[in-house]
């Protein structure tokens, strides 16, 4: 009989919560305008995440849509992209954490 190790079960819960992050976030922004981008992301974690990431000097709305399009072109997207990859990170970042603390007592 094998067991499975606390750290495997960790990562792939935390693989599955991202991955479903993402196509949640997907599905709402894909094919989406600007306007309807901004308001499915509105308030949410990954939207502060962009904001930072914006252009200087901008503020609000406008250092959201640029952090979003300038991080979806790392990648070779768009504002679209960038808003499904900012969704994700935190949740991506509690796993990588959650992993490496729980394989510590493995």
């Amino acid at each position: 009989m094998s067991t499975t190790k606390t750290s495997t079960i960790v990562g792939t819960g935390s693989a599955l919560a991202t991955a479903g992050v993402a196509g949640t976030t997907a599905s709402s922004v894909i094919g989406a305008s600007a306007a309807g981008i901004m308001s499915a992301t509105a308030g949410t974690t990954g939207a502060a995440l962009a904001s930072a990431a914006g252009a200087a000097g901008l503020s609000g709305g406008a250092a959201t849509a640029s952090g979003m399009a300038a991080i979806g072109s790392v990648v070779g997207g768009g504002m679209a992209a960038g808003a499904i990859i900012t969704a994700a990170a935190p949740v991506a970042a509690v796993g990588i954490i959650a992993y490496g603390i729980s394989s510590l007592f493995d």
